[in-house]
């Protein structure tokens, strides 16, 4: 079923939305060393051109942009940002566009939390205060183009983006024919960008914190024995190694690990076996 003009013409702007914040997001991958995956061709996943990520449950989740630490066009890496991207056209629908963004990357915040992954949602167009505040409750930093951003991008190039629900289709339909005949649509992703220095500049910033963190201190506490504290993780794989579990006044009960980060985040890990110790470190290698 072919679309409407305004169910087109709002498509169109929340495909502008991605390709406004994505060489935004590609300069910082690059800067730290990480890999941007988007929706588009990528060997590891074959024929399909979707972005998805599994949750703990099997759901898969589609996804706009996903930054990666070892990740290659042909390997997964570890997941360190979920940045997704949404245009509402009026506030009436936009809480449900909230939880929309909610239910995707939370269970996966859940899944891959070893590596604590940055939450981001990019909103453009009418979203209400509540709304907004939900996310950022939710551990989400929000980047917000309010709808007269825009316009004014639009405006940038010829084109009025501002209709009220009483439009005609055949307004809306001129709107959508002028984007089709624009000979440089970058310009207005450009334009868009232009108009929230502040607003990027905050993103840019929270979104470095959760990528840029170092482990400070790794605790084991081996319930039989004393505490350890080492500085690296290949430091406590070593020492989980080499400790002997053999009973001694007390009978080994399990590893209490806490990884703690220069953020101040703590990851902990209670591990009955030596084995499963092993793995939850190597999952922070």
């Amino acid at each position: 079923m072919a679309l409407s003009p305004s169910h087109k013409f709002g498509q169109i702007i929340g495909d502008l939305l991605e390709l406004a914040i994505e060489p935004f997001l590609r300069a910082f991958a690059d800067e730290n060393n990480l890999y941007l995956d988007i929706k588009g061709p990528r060997p590891l996943r074959g024929k399909t051109t979707l972005l998805s990520w599994q949750d703990n449950n099997g759901n898969k989740h589609n996804l706009d942009f996903v930054l990666e630490r070892g990740g290659s066009p042909f390997k997964q890496g570890n997941p360190v940002a979920f940045v997704e991207a949404a245009w509402r056209k009026s506030t009436k629908h936009s809480k449900n566009k909230v939880q929309e963004i909610e239910g995707a990357l939370g269970p996966l915040g859940i899944r891959y939390h070893q590596f604590h992954p940055f939450k981001g949602a990019v909103l453009a167009g009418d979203f209400t205060g509540p709304a907004i505040k939900q996310l950022e409750s939710g551990g989400f930093s929000v980047l917000y183009f309010p709808k007269h951003m825009v316009v004014a991008a639009f405006s940038q190039c010829g084109i009025d983006a501002h209709y009220e629900d009483t439009a005609t289709p055949e307004e809306i339909k001129y709107k959508v024919d002028q984007w089709n005949a624009l000979p440089n649509q970058a310009a207005v992703a450009s334009a868009l960008i232009a108009q929230n220095p502040e607003g990027i500049a905050q993103f840019t910033t929270e979104l470095k914190a959760a990528v840029s963190r170092n482990i400070e201190v790794i605790h084991i506490l081996p319930l039989h024995g004393s505490r350890y504290q080492v500085k690296t993780v290949a430091e406590a794989i070593t020492l989980i190694n080499d400790y002997s579990e053999t009973p001694s006044a007390h009978e080994f009960v399990q590893y209490e690990i806490i990884v703690r980060y220069n953020t101040g985040t703590k990851i902990n890990g209670i591990c009955p076996t030596k084995d499963e110790a092993l793995e939850f470190l190597s999952k922070f290698s």
